[in-house]
C-alpha cells in the first residue's frame, strides 16, 4: 500500500472541499430538516479520513473515491439521526400506498378527504402521513448519479477552507479518547457498528450515541475556531467537558490561530 505524503495529502484535501460543499448542500436541499452544517462537518471529516486511507495504486481518482466515502457518511449520519419510527414508516408506507392505488383507479391525484374515507381515518392523521412522507429522504446511496460542476475556489475562500480543516484534524484528535476510537473505527477503517460495539462490550445503540456525539463535538469546534459568528453549542456534554475539548483543540493549533475565529467564514 503507498501512503501519500503530508503535502499531496493537504493538497488533495485542499482541491476536493468543494465537493464536500456541494454534496451537502444537495442532500440538504431533499432533506432540509438535517443541518447544512451539521452535514458539512460530517463531509470535512469523511474527506480527510478518505485523504489518509488513500491508495493511489489502486488506480481509482481520489475525487471519486472521496465522493463515496462522503455520500456514505452522509448515510451513517441519517441512518443515527432518523427520525421517524417504525410505527410511523408503517403509517406513511399505508397512507401513500392508498394514496397511489386511488390516484391510478381515479386517473388524477386523490385528494386527501378520498383517502381519509377510505383508510377510515381522521383527515388530520392523513394529511400528517403525506407530510411525514414528505420529510423523507431520496436514498443517498442513488446519488452517484450527481455530475459535480467544477469550480474554481477564490484566494479567501481557499484560506478559510485550508483553517476549517487544519482545525478539524486536531479537533478528531483532541476528542475524548473513546470517541476517537469510534470515530477511526467508523470513517477511517471501515468496521461495522456492530463489529465496534462487539469489540468495546457496548450495544449497537451506545457507538451510533457516541458518534453522533463525536460528529456534535466538531461541529462546536468548527464554530468555536472559524465561524465568524459562533452558534449554540449542539453537543450534549457539560459546559466542563466541552471547554477542555476546546483547550485541548488551542494547544495543537499554531500560535497565531489559537482560540481566534478568522475574519471572515465560508460555509462548505
Amino acid at each position: 500500500m503507498h501512503i501519500l505524503g503530508h503535502a499531496e495529502r493537504n493538497r488533495l484535501i485542499e482541491e476536493n472541499l468543494p465537493l464536500v460543499g456541494y454534496l451537502a448542500r444537495d442532500l440538504h436541499s431533499r432533506a432540509t430538516h438535517v443541518p447544512l452544517e451539521e452535514l458539512a462537518s460530517v463531509g470535512a471529516l469523511a474527506l480527510v479520513t478518505a485523504a489518509d486511507a488513500f491508495d493511489p495504486a489502486l488506480g481509482v481518482p481520489f475525487g471519486a473515491y472521496a465522493r463515496r466515502r462522503i455520500l456514505g457518511a452522509f448515510a451513517d449520519e441519517m441512518r443515527s439521526m432518523d427520525w421517524a419510527s417504525r410505527g410511523i414508516r408503517k403509517r406513511i408506507k399505508e397512507t401513500t400506498a392508498v394514496r397511489d392505488t386511488l390516484t391510478a383507479r381515479l386517473g388524477r391525484v386523490a385528494g386527501v378527504d378520498e383517502i381519509a374515507a377510505t383508510m377510515g381515518l381522521p383527515r388530520a392523521a392523513v394529511v400528517e402521513a403525506l407530510d411525514d412522507a414528505a420529510r423523507t429522504v431520496t436514498s443517498i446511496d442513488d446519488a452517484t448519479a450527481l455530475e459535480v460542476p467544477s469550480a474554481m475556489v477564490l484566494p479567501d475562500e481557499a484560506a478559510v477552507l485550508r483553517e476549517r480543516r487544519e482545525v478539524l484534524e486536531r479537533a478528531v484528535a483532541a476528542l475524548p479518547e473513546r470517541m476517537r476510537a469510534i470515530v477511526q473505527a467508523v470513517y477511517i477503517d471501515e468496521r461495522p457498528v456492530k463489529e465496534i460495539a462487539a469489540e468495546l462490550g457496548v450495544s449497537h445503540s451506545a457507538v451510533s450515541q457516541q458518534r453522533a456525539e463525536a460528529i456534535r463535538l466538531l461541529r462546536d469546534a468548527l464554530e468555536r475556531f472559524v465561524a465568524e459568528e459562533q452558534a449554540e453549542p449542539v453537543s450534549r456534554v457539560s459546559v466542563e467537558t466541552r471547554e477542555a475539548y476546546f483547550a485541548r483543540i488551542t494547544a495543537m493549533l499554531p500560535r497565531s490561530g489559537r482560540g481566534v475565529a478568522p475574519a471572515a467564514s465560508v460555509a462548505l
